[in-house]
């Protein structure tokens, strides 16, 4: 773990979801909750192959409390989920968690989302679920959902449905990583501690999602940014495409769609990490202008 950062594990009702924090010196203006992708670990959010890659340690200096979350099925919550969970299950786990985060940590204005890939899904998918749930002050409740911004996951699949089985399986390298050029040196070394097995409940709902992303994107009433890697390859990505994933989006206030230069899937762990960082959290700043938050 970098500097500043340390583990901690979240009550989700039946289990723990094991995380990381990093928090800022004052009060914290905002809490951004960080949810890995398919086959990865919340240390995704965390790289140690360079100081500039870590959002949790960008975001704690810039003022916000970061949490990266080990998602249902991974971390210490695999050994009770062998098989993981479905993304409503997961959705349903995500807010007891986020609600017993907001009771032991100052949440400030609220909770913003920073989800890749799989994680994405689960992101929209809880985002989507936030019209079902009146938000109220005390016990029992997540802070309110202040925006979400998701990269490397988008409606329709750029690879045949046999492919997302197992996405580390062999011969998934480049649609994972792009190029080695885009990562520091030491990156792979390191990356070996993060990947985990895929649980089988989330392979099984790979082919789905295009119905899913459809009918969760008309639910979502908060600010969403989408964010693509240059050499994403995993979903489709193209002008056309992009202007539809934004149509889609009609109770959000305002929708953002971005691409990241120099970049492959894994953005997070690119030399391109920091600039992505940096654009997720002045979006955030933007969705904390909506509410009044002064900066």
């Amino acid at each position: 773990m970098s500097p500043g950062v340390r583990p901690v594990t979240l009550d989700a009702g039946p289990f723990r979801l094991s995380a990381l924090v990093a928090q800022p010196e004052g009060p914290s203006r905002a809490t951004v909750v960080a949810v890995h992708g398919g086959g990865m670990r919340a240390g995704y959010f965390d790289g140690q192959a360079h100081p500039d890659v870590s959002l949790l340690t960008l975001g704690a200096r810039l003022g916000y409390t970061v949490v990266a979350v080990d998602r249902p099925g991974y971390g210490l919550s695999a050994a009770h989920l062998p098989s993981g969970q479905t993304l409503a299950e997961q959705a349903a786990a995500l807010r007891t968690a986020l609600a017993d985060l907001a009771a032991r940590y100052p949440a400030g204005a609220g909770t913003f989302l920073v989800a890749h890939s799989f994680g994405g899904k689960l992101a929209l998918t809880y985002a989507a679920g936030q019209t079902d749930h009146v938000t109220r002050d005390g016990d029992g409740a997540p802070a309110p959902l202040l925006g979400l911004d998701v990269s490397g996951c988008g409606r329709d699949y750029a690879v045949d449905p046999e492919d997302l089985v197992d996405p580390h399986r062999h011969g998934q390298w480049k649609r994972n990583w792009g190029a080695l050029r885009y990562y520091p040196p030491q990156t792979f070394r390191d990356a070996a501690d993060l990947v985990a097995p895929m649980p089988v409940r989330e392979r099984t709902e790979a082919a789905s999602w295009p119905e899913r992303f459809t009918a969760a994107a008309g639910r979502v009433a908060v600010p969403v940014r989408l964010t693509f890697a240059e050499r994403e390859l995993w979903w489709r990505h193209g002008d056309q495409d992009l202007a539809e994933l934004a149509g889609l989006f009609t109770a959000a206030p305002f929708v953002t769609v971005d691409r990241q230069p120099e970049a492959g899937h894994n953005i997070s762990l690119g030399w391109a990490a920091r600039a992505y960082h940096l654009r997720a959290l002045a979006f955030l700043e933007e969705c904390l202008a909506r509410t009044g938050v002064p900066s």
